[in-house]
């Protein structure tokens, strides 16, 4: 079992997740420091992109009542302002027992993996 979605990242998108994560960094917010980093231009926060993740949980695949337990990461390559980030989660195991279930969890930029990781959610 997978769900996915997707979401254009806007400038709106970047500047309110820095002001709710206080992650002011330039490379996000500052066109000019960002011209001059390795990606050239400003990139979005690798955090950004792993939150659609728990929309999924919350409200498709498992759904309403689920709750965080574990989430791993791995950021492979940058998102930037315009991409269309694509999140799909994928059920690795279930523990009825423990109420537990694991996924895979990757974000992709027309097809190429950005952010990688596995995560376990309680499921009520």
């Amino acid at each position: 079992m997978s769900a996915s979605i997707s979401h254009l990242v806007t400038e709106v998108d970047v500047a309110r997740f820095a002001e709710l994560s206080g992650d002011d960094n330039p490379v996000h917010l500052d066109e000019e420091y960002a011209s001059k980093s390795r990606y050239g231009r400003r990139i979005a926060h690798g955090l950004y992109g792993a939150s659609l993740f728990s929309g999924i949980f919350g409200t498709r695949l498992p759904g309403r009542g689920c709750v965080y337990a574990s989430q791993n990461l791995k950021f492979r390559r940058p998102v930037f302002i315009g991409d269309v980030l694509v999140a799909t989660v994928t059920v690795i195991s279930v523990e009825i027992q423990r109420k537990i279930v694991k996924f895979s969890t990757v974000c992709s930029v027309e097809g190429k993996e950005v952010t990688i990781g596995d995560a376990e959610i309680f499921i009520p």
